[in-house]
């Protein structure tokens, strides 16, 4: 069966795409859920007009998202814990504490979601973490831990 996808699917493509799938997977999947609709005549153009603004839309995040990069690549962001000997945290600095910090040095607002922070940050010292504000940037940032 013919379909356009009327939102992103995970392993099957992106808004305003037309894919052939089984027709069980549309029927008790894509449709109920409604991320997809059949492909008719009318549906192409639609679809076509869905690719166009999804496509300006992305181009625009993406440039908010390298100009949010180049801002926040070269700084250094502290955030003050207490610790004991050796240098291990009384606890943990987490995305959210993350999140907190850049906000505060650089005015950017990220989302916590959008840090690839494996696990918390139980160490004093400098650390850098990945940060993805879009599917195509993806940047480091920088953050020194320090004894409060």
């Amino acid at each position: 069966m013919r379909v356009i996808l009327r939102s992103d699917v995970d392993g099957l493509g992106r808004k305003g795409e037309m894919f052939d799938v089984a027709d069980g997977y549309f029927r008790n999947f894509l449709s109920p859920k409604g991320l997809a609709l059949k492909a008719t005549a009318g549906a192409e153009g639609q679809a076509e007009a869905m690719r166009r603004t999804a496509s300006l839309r992305d181009a625009a995040t993406r440039a908010d998202a390298e100009e949010i990069a180049t801002k926040l690549v070269p700084m250094v962001f502290t955030i003050s814990a207490k610790a004991g000997d050796g240098g291990r945290l009384f606890g943990s600095v987490s995305a959210g504490d993350l999140v907190e910090a850049v906000e505060a040095g650089s005015g950017v607002v990220i989302d916590r979601r959008d840090l690839d922070l494996e696990h918390p940050l139980k160490d004093l010292g400098q650390s850098t973490v990945m940060c993805k504000l879009h599917e195509d940037v993806q940047f480091p940032i920088t953050v020194e831990v320090v004894e409060e």
